[in-house]
């Protein structure tokens, strides 16, 4: 129900409350076109006689321009979702207006009778062209128009520009955050699918591996991370064991971790030594995907004979994983070898390490993003407390995991991940 007119000149009581309830509703609205419904009736007790006019030029040539509303429409039409169906019109008094990017005031309005815009004109004696800014340019234009002549004064008319351009951008406001919405809804549906296709690469189930007991663990700080891990069964009973980091976050460092991936289950010819590995796949990835870009892949390999409980493997650039023995409380390391990242230099040679396992040893696997976990006083986790994780010789491999994972969420104490966290955690039987 529209409210009584309001006598612009009256009680300026009465209008301070008309503008402070249209501020309330206006904070209230979250779609730009019921936004604009919504302030037309607010403020038409202020001009009960005027008629109104929306053009724009928006992505339009000179001399054309469209309506994108009119007090004189019976329908109602959303000119940001239904913009076929806004009249297109090209010169005529209207272009003149809204191409010159002035306010205008006639007071005794004259049009030819062929004008493009003669039934939107028709009746009216005077009118007010208002610009609507946006980069600059008036993109957009308010007509309002009265049957009297002479019908808006002077003195009205910096306050009716200056709230009518306030109001436009909030309505701009509006829209930019309605498609930024859209935009990050499909962008959150596409960081799903590119997880769940990550995910997909990571092996679905552990492997039943003689004499050495497994667990896993995987976490990205997004949707989507760079890290991976990876069993393959080799000749002799034997087990290749891989953990990876792609440099970068998020899609990027996923797409990657893809390639690595692929590259590592498709190479030919008879298994290989772990340096031998690691030299293939940095060929692989320096010749065809790392020249242009400065993305690069941190990698531990080894290879696991369970018959002899030998653990050989070779080092580029990864985070030695940490060994417990058990059977003397004793920490090591393994970091006798390393080398280079992946997919930095062609020619980089993998040297080779060999340990032997002994019953009860606790081998922890992992990415950066255990040991620099952060926690709300910017501290790092580190090796120490990775190491005083490492405590229970009697968890078998999965109690282990939840303990560290327990020991790093303790640490965090709240705070979100930055970076992909992976751990795969190893005792030897």
């Amino acid at each position: 129900m529209d409210s009584p007119p309001i006598d612009p000149a009256g009680d300026w009581k009465q209008r301070l409350a008309l503008v402070i309830d249209t501020m309330r509703d206006m904070s209230r609205q979250t779609d730009p076109q019921e936004m604009v419904r919504a302030y037309g009736e607010r403020i038409r007790p202020l001009f009960p006689d005027v008629r109104r006019l929306s053009l724009s030029r928006r992505d339009l040539d000179r001399p054309q321009y469209r309506i994108t509303r009119s007090s004189t429409w019976t329908e109602d039409i959303n000119p940001w979702k239904e913009r076929h169906r806004l009249p297109l019109l090209a010169g005529g008094f209207l272009a003149e207006l809204i191409y010159g990017g002035q306010p205008r005031v006639v007071d005794e309005l004259e049009f030819p009778a062929d004008d493009p815009a003669a039934e939107y004109l028709a009746g009216s004696r005077s009118l007010l062209a208002i610009p609507m800014f946006e980069g600059g340019e008036s993109i957009n234009m308010i007509v309002l128009m009265r049957e009297m002549p002479a019908g808006f004064p002077r003195e009205e008319i910096a306050d009716l520009v200056w709230r009518t351009n306030l109001f436009g951008r909030a309505t701009s406001n509006l829209v930019l955050n309605d498609q930024l919405q859209r935009a990050n809804r499909a962008l959150e549906r596409e960081l799903k699918a590119v997880g769940r296709i990550q995910r997909a690469l990571l092996p679905s189930a552990l492997p039943e591996i003689p004499s050495l007991d497994l667990a896993a663990h995987y976490q990205p700080a997004l949707r989507a991370g760079g890290d991976y891990y990876d069993f393959f069964p080799l000749p002799d009973g034997q087990w290749g064991i891989l953990i990876g980091d792609v440099s970068g976050h998020g899609t990027p460092a996923a797409v990657f971790m893809a390639v690595t991936h692929c590259i590592a289950h498709t190479h030919p010819g008879p298994a290989l030594p772990p340096g031998k590995v690691l030299e293939y796949l940095n060929c692989q990835l320096t010749e065809h995907y790392t020249r242009l870009s400065e993305t690069f892949v941190t990698a531990f390999y080894a290879v696991y004979d369970p018959g002899r409980r030998h653990l050989c493997y070779a080092n580029a650039g990864h985070n030695p994983p940490r060994l417990k023995r058990c059977s003397d409380g004793s920490l090591l390391s393994l970091d006798r070898v390393g080398g280079l990242p992946l997919g930095l230099r062609p020619d980089v040679r993998y040297e080779e390490a060999l340990i032997e396992l002994q019953t009860g040893d606790q081998m922890i696997f992992y990415t950066d993003g255990v040991t620099e976990a952060h926690n709300p006083g910017d501290e790092l986790f580190g090796i120490e407390r990775l190491d005083g994780s490492l405590t229970n010789c009697n968890l078998q491999a999965q109690s282990l995991l939840e303990s560290v994972l327990a020991s790093i969420d303790e640490f965090s104490a709240g705070r979100a991940a930055d970076d992909d966290r992976t751990l795969i955690v190893a005792r030897v039987r």
